[in-house]
């Protein structure tokens, strides 16, 4: 299995070192970085190219919302986890929409930050279980800010609406694929296919989409 490699993004010199000491005892990632603020991990992220990106969100200079609307437009293929003690609605909300494939707060266990890793490798959404919660809530709110527009999107298939429907209850690739058989490989192809055709960043943008649109059945969630 190939390293994970992880650029590291926080302004606290300690924090950064812990989190890298937790990553060195697994030989399956690597820290290929550090940055101390959005500008700096800007600079870095263009020299090292990491899989993922851990980053905090308030920093001097420039926060790591701003940073993830700016590496997500410039390199959109770097996963970006939130990794804070904010857990401010808003800044979960805003990171989402610029494009953060995880928000996960400073109080986790290691084993759960491995876990988290390992989704993101998987193609899975990192998040912590208090900002799930407010993502669910926010599933059952009517989105009031824009109307339907007429052909927005392309149809979805019925197999790729049971795959949304699953993904709506935060199930993994893994559960997707033994509830419906059908190979992982084959959830990845669906998603990326859902993703497309929903015109949204990653399958937490799609989950929101699909409960607020109707596309699947979210009573029993």
């Amino acid at each position: 299995m190939e390293k994970l490699r992880i650029l590291l993004v926080d302004d606290h010199v300690l924090f950064r070192k812990g989190i890298a000491s937790l990553i060195a005892n697994r030989s399956d990632l690597t820290v290929v970085g550090e940055a101390e603020d959005g500008i700096e991990a800007v600079r870095v992220a263009r020299e090292t190219l990491p899989d993922i990106i851990l980053m905090d969100v308030n920093m001097p200079r420039q926060n790591g919302l701003e940073t993830v609307k700016i590496l997500k437009g410039e390199m959109p293929h770097i996963n970006i986890v939130m990794l804070t003690v904010s857990d401010n609605d808003e800044d979960l909300f805003k990171a989402i929409k610029y494009g953060a494939k995880g928000y996960l707060l400073k109080n986790l266990e290691p084993q759960q930050l491995y876990d988290m890793l390992d989704k993101v490798r998987n193609g899975e959404a990192a998040i912590s279980g208090a900002m799930a919660a407010k993502i669910l809530q926010e599933f059952r709110q009517p989105d009031k800010s824009k109307e339907k527009e007429a052909g927005g999107v392309d149809e979805l298939t019925a197999r790729e609406i049971e795959v949304l429907d699953q993904v709506v209850t935060g199930a993994t690739n893994k559960e997707i694929a033994d509830t419906l058989s059908i190979t992982e490989n084959t959830v990845k192809i669906h998603l990326r296919n859902i993703l497309e055709k929903l015109h949204v960043k990653n399958r937490i943008q799609a989950a929101v989409h699909a409960v607020r649109e109707g596309l699947v059945d979210d009573t029993n969630q």
